[in-house]
Order: structure tokens, then C-alpha cells, then sequence
């Protein structure tokens, strides 16, 4: 083979060469992209698997939502039961505006206003039908009372006398419907005289109070006033309470002295206050009502002022309560807290220059510190039988411990007799049972503790020294809930009660004098034990549901029809 023969074979072969590494390296890049897009398509394709199960599982709560949703509504009468499915709707939309908004703003505001046209369309047709439910009610009412009239008419002219003996009758069991009452009592205005008569001026408070739920008279007398101003009858609503006012005013000026009878209409003119308060409607008041309470509101008429003249009654009614305990207290204060020896032996030795004093009352033994902690809690435990507000519960009892405290100091300010060493430990024993009587009622807190601070101080004036400036210094600065007069006159009435005991010197008496001398302060030397406490109701709504009181055949209520 010759020379150039050999040359061009070996030039074709390197161009094969180079188109066999030129082919390579393209199918390399091939291969590249390729695998480029397969991984592209791979990834888009995990991607909408995602979104799938996303949506798949969206698709899933909200069929369970709507299952709920379906299974509550089966079990709601048909007016909860639309509205319950617009209430639903309307949610709906809202979260479909708020992914819309989250999704594109600008897209969202005619989606928005569309929304919002359907929501008041939905709201409107709520209010349209709710309007439809209610006349469909009353034209019900209506009718079945007819059809109730026309069959008892058609009873009586087809069936004689003697077919109803003859023929027997087999007991069926008629199953009795619930009905959804309101809360409310209808009465006839006729009937209004029997009303008041019945539940005010011929009612016994302690059948009532034992047996009955507290302040059920005030609870009846509202739900008849609601039922008047359901009819926007303003006539009926102000005659029903005028005439409450006067018999309660009528009852206690029959009955005034009769503390039962006293706390008992106390008790159910504050609730009914209450009562007046808790469903005006007022915000102030509404907001510690349950829903379906705040449905029982009182809609046509605003009685706040009917309201103030109630709440003057309750102040008249319980100035009469005070006057009540004063009159039963009264008599035992005196031989109970001074005469009486709780603590055996200590008032053994007469007081020097003195006969012992003694009362008729004290001889016998009828009152004792024991008698009048007896009929506290009497007191106490009637109020609670009638439902008296705790608060109030408090002013009373602290009204009663001033009348025991006041009475004491005076009694002890009037007698020579009763200012010893020996009396101020007995008296001071005897308040600290009071104290306890607090005590065991919860009452500490009150502020009657507090009224007999004057008496307190009085004992502990019997019981210290003196004689020195120091005495003095420690008595000036140890009554300051008594006045100089009443402590210049306790240090003039003390009187030893053996001989190795001294009267208070002239000279100490006026050292006190000059020192409490810039004292301002009344002159007066004796108690008004007379003084009441101003008193107040504060708000005390009532969870009782008013639909479900029922009216006890002991009432004579049977022309009450509820509603």
C-alpha cells in the first residue's frame, strides 16, 4: 500500500472518531434533559398529589361539620331549626369572603359585596319568617280554642244523660304534649281583685315560706305584669301595680307587728324590685341574664320609675322590721346583757354602800344572755326561710346588734349599780357571745361587731385602773368610740365592790376632762337607740327560669293561665 493510500485511512479514521465523540456528547446532553424534565414532572406531580390529599381531607371535615350539623338540627323544633341552618350559612360565607380576601384582594371586593347581599337576604328572610311563625301561632291559638268550644256544644246535643251512664268508658292513656311556655300568667282584669286578695292580703307566710320557693309571690306577681305588657295594655300594667303597692301597704298596717309577716313581704318586695330590674332590658342588668332570660324582657313599657316607688315601699317595710325587733328585743336586753350573772359568783359581793338591785323580770329568769342569742337566730333563720338577700340579711343583723349595744350603754349610763369591776368582766363576756353568735352565721364581716364598740370599751373602762396620768393617758386613748361626757359619767357612777377597792378621785376625773377637753364631738350622753341605718338593696338577680314556676294549687290560683 502506498504512502498516501495509508494517510487518507488514517484521516477517515479520526473523522469517525470525532463524529462517534461528537454523537456521545449529544446524547449525553440528551440524557440531561431528559432526566431534567422527568424530575420537572415529578415534582409537579407530587404537587398535585399534595393539593389533592389537602382538599380530600377539607372535603372530609367538612362532611363531618354538616353531618353534626344535620344530627343537631333533627333534634331542634322547626324554628330553631331554620334558624339554626341560616345562622350555619351565614358562617359559611364569611369564611369564603375571608379565603377569598386571603387569596386575592383585589378580587375579593365584588365577591365581598355579593356575599354581604346574600347574608342580608338570608337575615331578612329569618325575620319574615320568624313575623310567620308567630301570627301562625296566635291564628292556632285561636282555632283550637273554637274547635275545643264547638266540640263540647256538639257533645252536649248528641249525647243524652243516659247513654253517658249506660255506655262504658275505657281509660285510654293520652300522651300530653310539651308546650314551650313563655314565662308569663294571663289573667282576666276582672280576675285582678281575686289576685291580690289571694296572693297578698289572705296569705299565710310561714305555709308559704316552709313549703313554697322563696319570693314565689313576687315571681307570679312579675309574670302577670309581663303577660300586661305582652298585650301593651298600659291600663292593666299600671292598675296590677297600683293595686300590689296598696295591698302590701294594707297587710302591713294590719300585721305590722307581726315580724314574720314583716320579712316576708320585705323579702318579695325586694325580689320583685329584682325582678323589675333583671328584665328591663337595661344593659347594666341583662348582662348577668341567660339568653333565654334576657327573651323575657319587658318590651313595651319602661317601669324605672315604678321602680323607684317600690324601692320606697322596701325602705318603709324594712324601718317596720327594725321597729318589729326593737319591740321583741327590748325586753330582754336589759336583764340579759346587765342583770343577768352568765358567769356564777363574779357579781357575788354586793357593791360597797349599795343594796343590790333586782326587777321583776330579772327574778323570775324570763330573759338571759341565752334569750336573746335565741331569738337572734330566730330572726336569722326565718329571713333565710324567706329568701332575704344576704346583703340585706347583713344590714339587719347590724341594725339588731346597734339596738342590744345602745340600750345596754344607756341602761349602764342610768345605774349606779351596774358600774363595777365585777359588771364590766360580766359584760364583756356577754359580747364576746355575741361575737361568737357572728361568728358561727358567716357575719363577722357585717359591721355589727363594729356597733357594739362604745359598749366594748365602756367593760374595759370598768375594769382598768385609776388612779395615775398614765391611767389617764391609757383611757383617753382607749375610748375613742365613747364621748366625755359618757366617760366622765362611768368613772362618777363607779363604785367599788369591796373595801380593798377605791372610788376614782375628783382629781383623775378632771385630768380626764382637760384632756379630752378639744375633743369635737355631740354632748349628748345617751345613745339614740332609735337610729336605723339607711338601707340599701343592692341588684341580686335570680337564676330561676321563670317558664318553669309552677303555681301550687294551695295559692287558689286556678284563673292564672300560664303562657
Amino acid at each position: 500500500m502506498t504512502e498516501p493510500s495509508v494517510f487518507a485511512e488514517d484521516v477517515s479514521k479520526l473523522k469517525d472518531a470525532g463524529e462517534i465523540k461528537q454523537a456521545y456528547i449529544s446524547l449525553k446532553d440528551t440524557n440531561k434533559l431528559l432526566e431534567h424534565q422527568l424530575q420537572s414532572q415529578r415534582r409537579t406531580y407530587d404537587n398535585e398529589v399534595e393539593s389533592l390529599r389537602g382538599e380530600l381531607q377539607n372535603v372530609k371535615e367538612e362532611n363531618n361539620r354538616q353531618q353534626q350539623l344535620l344530627a343537631q338540627n333533627l333534634q331542634l323544633p322547626p324554628e330553631a331549626r331554620i334558624e339554626a341552618s341560616l345562622q350555619h350559612e351565614i358562617t359559611r360565607l364569611t369564611n369564603e369572603n375571608l379565603e377569598l380576601m386571603a387569596d386575592d384582594p383585589t378580587a375579593s371586593q365584588e365577591a365581598r359585596v355579593i356575599i354581604l347581599r346574600r347574608m342580608v337576604d338570608l337575615m331578612e328572610q329569618l325575620e319574615k319568617q320568624d313575623r310567620t311563625i308567630r301570627k301562625l301561632k296566635k291564628q292556632l291559638k285561636v282555632y283550637s280554642k273554637r274547635i275545643g268550644e264547638m266540640g263540647a256544644v256538639q257533645m252536649e246535643g248528641q249525647t243524652s244523660p243516659g247513654q253517658m251512664v249506660d255506655e262504658p268508658i275505657h281509660p285510654v292513656n293520652i300522651p300530653r304534649r310539651e308546650k314551650d311556655f313563655q314565662g308569663m300568667l294571663e289573667y282576666k282584669k276582672e280576675d285582678e281583685m281575686k289576685l291580690v286578695k289571694n296572693l297578698i292580703l289572705e296569705l299565710k307566710p310561714r305555709g308559704v315560706a316552709v313549703n313554697l320557693i322563696p319570693g314565689l309571690p313576687a315571681y307570679i306577681l312579675f309574670m302577670c305584669l309581663r303577660h300586661a305588657d305582652y298585650l301593651n295594655d298600659d291600663q292593666k300594667v299600671r292598675t296590677l301595680l297600683t293595686s300590689t303597692i296598696n295591698s302590701i301597704k294594707k297587710i302591713l298596717k294590719k300585721r305590722g307587728d307581726d315580724f314574720e309577716t314583716v320579712s316576708f313581704w320585705l323579702s318579695n318586695t325586694c325580689r320583685f324590685l329584682h325582678c323589675l330590674k333583671q328584665y328591663s332590658g337595661d344593659e347594666a342588668f341583662a348582662k348577668h341574664n341567660s339568653s333565654r332570660q334576657n327573651e323575657h324582657c319587658l318590651t313595651n313599657f319602661d317601669l324605672a320609675e315604678y321602680r323607684q316607688v317600690i324601692s320606697d315601699l322596701a325602705i318603709q317595710i324594712y324601718q317596720q322590721l327594725v321597729k318589729c325587733m326593737e319591740n321583741i328585743l327590748q325586753p330582754m336586753i336589759v336583764s340579759g346583757m346587765l342583770e343577768h350573772e352568765t358567769i356564777q359568783g363574779v357579781s357575788g359581793v354586793k357593791p360597797t354602800g349599795l343594796r343590790k338591785r333586782t326587777s321583776s323580770i330579772a327574778d323570775e329568769g324570763t330573759y338571759t344572755l341565752e334569750s336573746i342569742l335565741r331569738q337572734l337566730s330566730a330572726f336569722h333563720s326565718t329571713m333565710c326561710q324567706h329568701g332575704t338577700d344576704p346583703e340585706l340579711i347583713k344590714q339587719v343583723v347590724k341594725q339588731e346588734f346597734y339596738i342590744i349595744g345602745a340600750v345596754t350603754l344607756n341602761n349602764l349610763l342610768l345605774r349606779k349599780d351596774m358600774c363595777s369591776w365585777s359588771k364590766g368582766m360580766q359584760i364583756r363576756y356577754n359580747v364576746s357571745q355575741l361575737e361568737e353568735w357572728l361568728r358561727d352565721k358567716g357575719l363577722m364581716n357585717c359591721g355589727a361587731k363594729e356597733t357594739l364598740e362604745p359598749l366594748i370599751q365602756a367593760a374595759q373602762l370598768l375594769q382598768v385602773k385609776k388612779k395615775t396620768d398614765e391611767d389617764a393617758d391609757a383611757i383617753c386613748s382607749m375610748c375613742h368610740a365613747l364621748t366625755t361626757s359618757q366617760i366622765v359619767k362611768i368613772l362618777n357612777l363607779y363604785t367599788p365592790v369591796n373595801e380593798f377597792e377605791e372610788r376614782v378621785s375628783v382629781a383623775f376625773i378632771r385630768t380626764i376632762q382637760t384632756r379630752l377637753r378639744d375633743r369635737c364631738e355631740s354632748p349628748q350622753l345617751l345613745m339614740d337607740t332609735k337610729m336605723i341605718y339607711p338601707v340599701t338593696f343592692p341588684f341580686n338577680p335570680s337564676s330561676l327560669a321563670l317558664e318553669t314556676i309552677q303555681i301550687p294549687t294551695s295559692l287558689n290560683l286556678g284563673f292564672l293561665t300560664r303562657v
